[in-house]
């Protein structure tokens, strides 16, 4: 299990390149198991954990694994109360959950980024500039050398991990607007925003595509180059939640998350895997 101290010292040590299996190889540690595998929480994470039960469940048709969102805090607070097995998170545990007997494992890393739609022509964003936005105090695109627009704004709810890092590593902890519009996931944000031309919202690095546009900040362009680096500062880990050690089912799927096959899956989904 990867310590959850020295941040630092994580993005140094990232898996980057991980030869051996194709993504759908090697589940035969699957093969003397059976039953139902429940997963919740985090939404940055269900692309992986969708890719790796596909993989297992094509294996083996006596396994059956269920995947919902949520949210970190309903990850963190289902896992505790023994409704899942695995709790996503995409911040680590608070003292609270840790408490209640949860263990994490750390196995990604994430860049969160500020998004907007592609018709938006500004091109980049100081951080003050963002802290500005969500505050309220600039309302309009056109003093951010955009379009004569109303600025729209999108946040999550408190249950999510990616609005934990953002407001934590970019706002300071500032409050945000009450004006704002939530938000239930990465994939909602992402859809809201590329539907409104005015909007301006965040989400996961591996969620962008070409349906929003990502302008740098401070003069970066989020990407898992500049997460990996530290020249990106937005990070934070992706983690598995579980109540006590693992055993059987579900520590062969944290297992196999760690696997060759595991890392393919996210580094295709936009993530950058860690050691475990």
């Amino acid at each position: 299990m990867q310590s959850l101290s020295g941040f630092k010292r994580i993005l140094l040590c990232l898996l980057l390149a991980i030869p051996g299996l194709s993504a759908n190889a090697d589940t035969s540690s699957f093969q003397s198991q059976s039953g139902t595998l429940n997963i919740a929480g985090g939404t940055a994470h269900i692309p992986v954990m969708k890719q790796a039960a596909k993989a297992i469940m094509t294996g083996n048709s006596e396994i059956r694994i269920t995947i919902a969102g949520g949210g970190s805090g309903v990850g963190a607070q289902q896992v505790a109360k023994g409704l899942a097995d695995i709790g996503n998170t995409g911040r680590p545990l608070k003292p609270g959950e840790a408490q209640q007997g949860l263990i994490s494992f750390p196995f990604a890393i994430d860049g969160v980024a500020v998004i907007i739609n592609p018709q938006n022509p500004v091109q980049q964003l100081s951080s003050q500039q963002v802290r500005d936005i969500y505050a309220g105090n600039i309302t309009n695109w056109k003093a951010l050398g955009g379009e004569d627009r109303s600025i729209n704004l999108f946040t999550r709810d408190e249950a999510s991990g990616t609005r934990s890092v953002f407001v934590k590593k970019l706002l300071n902890n500032s409050p945000v607007a009450t004006s704002a519009n939530v938000v239930p996931s990465n994939g909602a944000m992402k859809t809201a925003v590329a539907r409104d031309p005015g909007a301006i919202g965040y989400s996961s690095v591996g969620y962008i595509d070409q349906m929003v546009k990502a302008p740098a900040l401070d003069n970066v362009q989020p990407s898992n180059e500049a997460c990996a680096s530290g020249q990106y500062p937005v990070v934070r880990q992706l983690y598995m939640n579980t109540k006590g050690q693992p055993q059987g089912l579900t520590k062969a799927f944290i297992d196999y998350i760690y696997s060759p096959s595991g890392a393919e899956f996210i580094r295709a989904a936009g993530y950058i895997p860690v050691k475990q």
